[in-house]
C-alpha cells in the first residue's frame, strides 16, 4: 500500500465527516487507506463513522490520550509506505496526495517531511504551515512581532520561514501537524511523536528530530488544503497551561539548561499562549445575502435571501454587502472550491460548504475562532 491517511478526532463530528469525504476523493487513483482514531469523543463522531464510512478503519480510544499517543497508535496499525498525519478540521484537494507523493519520490533520499500550503476558512494563507526552529531568539522575534517589522531580514523572519514566499516551494525547518506526509519507516525510526508532550509542540519536536537526521523538511506550495484551526480546542486556562507546558517541553528536550534561559522561556511561553488565547474573539458577522453555487435545483432554508449561481464565472463581487458563499460539494470539486476561495478572499465574504446527504453547511469565518455548523431543516 502506498499511503495511510491518519486522522485523529476529538469532538468534531461534522468537520470529521467533511474531512473524510475530501480524503476519499483525493485517494482515488492512489493505493491508500484512511484510519480514524477517536480520542473518546462525547459527540456522535464514532457512530457517524460506522454508519457513513463502514470501510474506514476506526480506532476508538476510551480516554483522551493526547495528540502524540493517539497518532502513534494509528501509525502502528498503518499499512502504507507513506503516512499522512491530518487534522479532522481540514479539507484536502483532489490532487493533494498524488502531487505530494510524486515530489517525495522524486527526492526520496533527501526528503523528511513534506507539508503544503494551508489556508483558513476565509481563503487566507496560514503562515504557520512553514516555520523555523523556535530558538530563544526566534521565539523572541515572534512574541514581540519583530518578524512583521523586518520581514526581509534573516535575523528577524525565521519564525514563519519568510525567506520562502507562500507561493514558492523550498526547504524549511518545521512543518505543522495539521498536514504532514512522510515515510512510515522514518516516522518509526525517530519514535514517532513524543508521548511526553500532550499536544501543541509535538509537530515542532518531530520536525526537529527528522531535521537532525540530516533530512530535508519541504514546504510544497502547488496544492492547497483548508485548515479551519482550533475546532477541538477552546482557548481557555487549560489551553494556556498546556501550551506553556508544550513549549517548555521542547526547549527542555533540545536546548541547554540555564536559569536565564528557563526564565525567559517561561515568560515568553506565557506571553505567547496569552496572545493566542486573546486572538479567539468568536465574533458574529451579519450576513446581508447568501450566494449558493450549485448546478442542481436544491433550495436551502437559510434566513436571508439566496441567489443561486451555477458557475463561478458568473460571480460578481458586491463590496457593499456582507456575503456568505455556500458551495454545493456535489456540483464542484474541492480543488475548485479552494481555488475560488483564494482568488476571492475578502473581509466582506465568508465561505461555507454544503453537504446534501447530511443536509448541513459548515465553515469558519475566522482562523482564530471556532467554526460554524448549520443543520438545515
Amino acid at each position: 500500500m502506498q499511503l495511510s491517511v491518519i486522522i485523529l478526532n476529538y469532538n468534531v463530528r461534522y468537520f470529521l465527516e467533511q474531512c473524510v469525504l475530501s480524503v476519499k476523493k483525493a485517494l482515488e487513483g492512489v493505493d491508500g487507506e484512511i484510519i480514524v482514531i477517536d480520542n473518546d469523543s462525547k459527540d456522535d463522531s464514532c457512530e457517524m463513522m460506522r454508519r457513513q464510512f463502514p470501510n474506514v478503519k476506526l480506532i476508538e480510544n476510551k480516554a483522551n490520550l493526547g495528540f502524540p499517543k493517539g497518532n502513534n497508535i494509528a501509525v502502528a496499525e498503518a499499512k502504507g509506505e507513506y503516512i499522512c498525519i491530518l487534522n479532522p478540521d481540514t479539507v484536502v484537494a483532489e490532487d493533494t496526495f498524488s502531487k505530494i507523493i510524486a515530489v517525495h519520490e522524486a527526492h526520496s533520499s533527501k526528503i523528511g517531511i513534506i507539508g503544503c500550503k494551508l489556508i483558513d476558512g476565509t481563503g487566507n494563507f496560514l503562515p504557520e504551515c512553514k516555520r523555523g526552529v523556535p530558538t530563544p531568539w526566534v521565539a523572541f522575534t515572534k512574541i514581540f512581532g519583530l518578524y512583521k517589522v523586518f520581514p526581509n531580514s534573516i535575523f528577524f523572519n525565521r519564525y514563519y520561514a519568510q525567506h520562502i514566499h507562500e507561493n514558492e516551494s523550498g526547504e524549511v525547518d518545521i512543518l505543522v501537524g495539521a498536514f504532514m506526509v512522510m515515510k512510515r519507516d522514518l516516522y518509526l525510526n525517530v519514535g514517532g511523536f513524543d508521548e511526553d508532550c500532550f499536544m501543541y509542540s509535538d509537530d515542532i519536536d518531530l520536525s526537529y528530530m527528522i531535521k537532525n537526521l540530516g533530512k530535508t523538511n519541504y514546504y510544497y506550495h502547488e496544492t492547497n488544503v483548508i485548515h479551519y484551526k482550533g475546532e477541538s480546542t477552546v482557548r481557555d486556562g487549560t489551553y494556556m497551561k498546556r501550551f506553556q507546558e508544550a513549549m517548555q517541553f521542547f526547549y527542555g528536550k533540545h536546548f541547554k539548561k540555564s536559569f536565564i534561559f528557563d526564565l525567559m522561556m517561561k515568560i515568553g511561553s506565557f506571553a505567547f499562549s496569552l496572545m493566542k488565547k486573546n486572538q479567539q474573539k468568536n465574533k458574529i458577522k451579519q450576513i446581508d445575502e447568501y450566494i449558493f453555487f450549485s448546478k442542481s435545483k436544491t433550495l436551502l432554508n437559510l434566513p436571508k435571501p439566496i441567489k443561486v449561481i451555477a458557475s463561478f464565472e458568473r460571480f460578481k463581487r458586491d463590496n457593499n454587502k456582507n456575503i456568505e458563499i455556500v458551495f454545493d460539494t456535489d456540483s464542484f470539486s474541492y480543488k475548485e472550491i479552494i481555488e475560488f476561495m483564494i482568488e476571492n478572499k475578502s473581509k466582506k465574504i465568508t465561505f461555507k460548504n454544503y453537504f446534501s446527504n447530511s443536509n448541513y453547511i459548515i465553515g469558519s469565518n475566522n482562523s482564530n475562532d471556532r467554526g460554524e455548523v448549520i443543520i438545515l431543516k
